[in-house]
């Protein structure tokens, strides 16, 4: 691959290199494109550092700012975007109401029987075993706390298999398909695999997010149009950094954007 070089300035490739672990792709040439991307963008910026002649203060320490907080001021300085006013809030939220609701909450409690996911047999006897332990809880859901004590291998068996109170992401998405799924007081008619092995699951209480109101809403609505107005601030910057900049090795684009933070 060519070397790249930003305004006279080359950006070895052992540095882009070293950069690629950051930037995850289907393949090496695109990580490398990416990684390379980023370099550019912080250098284009560096650059713009050294000709404004910007310096915050020395730190208490006596160390010279490093170049995140060099660029970061540069960004403050340079990027002014606008603020929203509250009617243009007051769109946004009523357009996007799920961006604005509280979360999802329920209680529930499981039996789990462990398996190792490398080791189809754990796998198999774990299924056996929650399939047979349904199969008594079908005949009576009443022993649910006490097969939960005898059977489960979570510590939550302590407690009759009861996880407490829960949101949305605190479990692993295959038993929150089913949460949202079953009506309160029910045990899942199936066993349930994960990476953990078999669970039996029931739902105690579920009670879904509602939309918030705008006034509770209004801070939430004023920072996320704060960061899209920033981001499309720090890219436009960056493009007319890179519009006027001789770029040698590299075509730069708009995925520019998301590298800056």
């Amino acid at each position: 691959m060519e070397n790249v070089v930003v305004n006279g300035t080359e950006i070895p490739p052992q540095a882009i290199a070293a950069e690629m672990q950051y930037h995850p792709a289907p393949d090496r040439q695109q990580a490398w494109a990416e990684a390379a991307t980023a370099l550019v963008v912080q250098q284009l910026l560096l650059q713009e550092v050294s000709r404004l002649d910007i310096a915050p203060d020395v730190g208490t320490d006596g160390e010279p700012p490093d170049e995140e907080v060099l660029i970061q001021e540069l960004l403050a300085r340079e990027v002014v975007t606008p603020e929203a006013d509250e009617e243009t809030c007051r769109r946004y939220w009523s357009a996007n109401p799920a961006k604005f609701t509280t979360p999802d909450v329920y209680e529930a409690a499981h039996i789990l029987f462990p398996a190792s996911p490398n080791d189809p047999t754990s796998y198999e006897t774990a299924k056996q075993a929650a399939t047979e332990t349904l199969a008594l809880l079908q005949q009576d859901p009443g022993r649910f706390a006490a097969l939960a004590r005898e059977r489960s291998a979570c510590p939550s068996a302590a407690a009759e298999g009861r996880l407490g109170q829960l949101s949305r992401g605190d479990l692993v998405p295959e038993i929150e398909t089913f949460i949202v799924a079953l009506q309160e007081g029910l045990i899942c008619p199936v066993p349930i695999a994960t990476r953990y092995g078999y669970h039996i699951l029931r739902v105690d209480r579920f009670v879904a997010g509602t939309i918030l109101p705008f006034e509770a809403a209004m801070a939430l609505v004023e920072r996320h149009l704060a960061s899209q107005s920033w981001q499309r601030g720090v890219s436009q910057y960056l493009r007319v950094l890179a519009g006027r900049a001789r770029i040698d090795g590299l075509v730069i684009d708009a995925a520019m954007t998301p590298l800056v933070q």
